[in-house]
């Protein structure tokens, strides 16, 4: 029991470390994106997306040349897309001004990249267990160098996507915006995410062992959990300015930014890297029904309504009472 508690202790205090990290990367982002002069959305779906998704991207990396632990990784990428799909625009709207008009340019183009990132990841497992399949309890199969390319070229189009929209934008950057600064803070927020990343991991990988479950199952709620506080943060202040093209697409550009790139870079890092099938499709399968009762939501009257983010609030209950099920051995989903 003693043990449970130090490594919730050390949760919580990363937690709090990703805070400070993520608040001065989401300042720094934002002048940014001031003294380039971009638009809301591209703001939100690149700059702030990129910036606020580095922990997610850094728990990637650290999960699996440090612990050895990709799935871990990669438990904590789903975890926190779902986080972000669920949470963040519930949050945003009840802390915000009871409301959050949407637009067409997110719900349709940034909605079909996002879905987009969910079946390209979700295939590139799949052609793992087929081309490369490995010996042992249930399906498995080695994800590749060149498979993990798949994902990586399909987040440059979106790149280039959201480029030739900033080309066509008229806006004109801010002189007095002392760019150099900010790419100084920008970097200083991100070593101090890294620690606070390296907190978290270490954390979920000692709940793993103390409750004897996969530690991804602790990835997909601890490291999500708390490597999301950047993307609620830069999501909750746009929206509480009333800037919800940013918040959303800060929303939509993370998930998109993590599972197009966290993932492969990963693997491009570390090398050829197995997986369990069934670990990863109850994952993902929870992914693909929060998305679609997400977009569900927000494209109704184009308006993210305060009943409808208590609706998204409730569904992400369900995602944490599974997984609690799932770690007492209540539930047999996903297999231990």
């Amino acid at each position: 029991m003693f043990d449970v508690l130090v490594y919730l202790g050390l949760a919580i205090l990363a937690t709090a470390v990703l805070w400070r990290g993520s608040q001065w990367l989401e300042a720094s982002a934002d002048q940014l994106a001031v003294g380039y002069g971009v638009p809301a959305v591209v703001q939100g779906a690149v700059i702030a997306a990129v910036g606020s998704s580095m922990p997610e991207l850094v728990s990637v990396i650290v999960a699996t040349l440090r612990h050895g632990a990709f799935e871990l990784g990669v438990g904590a990428i789903v975890g926190s897309a779902v986080f972000n799909l669920l949470v963040i625009p519930a949050a945003s709207v009840l802390v915000g001004n009871g409301g959050m008009a949407t637009n067409r340019d997110l719900v349709y183009k940034e909605s079909l990249f996002y879905m987009l990132a969910v079946a390209s990841l979700l295939l590139t497992f799949s052609l793992a267990v087929i081309y490369y399949p490995l010996e042992g309890e249930g399906l498995q199969g080695a994800v590749t160098r060149p498979l993990a390319l798949f994902p990586l070229i399909l987040y440059g189009l979106y790149v280039f996507t959201q480029y030739l929209d900033a080309a066509e934008h008229e806006g004109v950057g801010d002189a007095t915006v002392d760019i150099g600064r900010a790419w100084l803070w920008f970097g200083l927020g991100l070593v101090v995410i890294i620690v606070g990343v390296e907190g978290l991991v270490l954390a979920a990988l000692g709940l793993g062992d103390a409750f004897g479950t996969p530690a991804f199952l602790w990835g997909m709620t601890i490291v999500a959990a708390g490597s999301s506080f950047p993307d609620a943060f830069v999501s909750i202040a746009a929206a509480r300015s009333g800037r919800a093209s940013v918040s959303l697409a800060n929303v939509l550009g993370s998930n998109v930014f993590d599972l197009l790139v966290a993932i492969p870079v990963g693997i491009l890092v570390a090398g050829t890297l197995s997986i369990t099938f069934a670990h990863i499709v109850p994952m993902m399968a929870f992914l693909i029904l929060a998305t679609i009762v997400f977009f569900t939501i927000v494209r109704t009257e184009m308006r993210l309504t305060v009943p409808e983010a208590w609706t998204l609030l409730a569904l992400y209950g369900v995602f944490v009472v599974w997984l609690l099920l799932e770690s007492v051995g209540l539930s047999d989903v996903v297999p231990t």
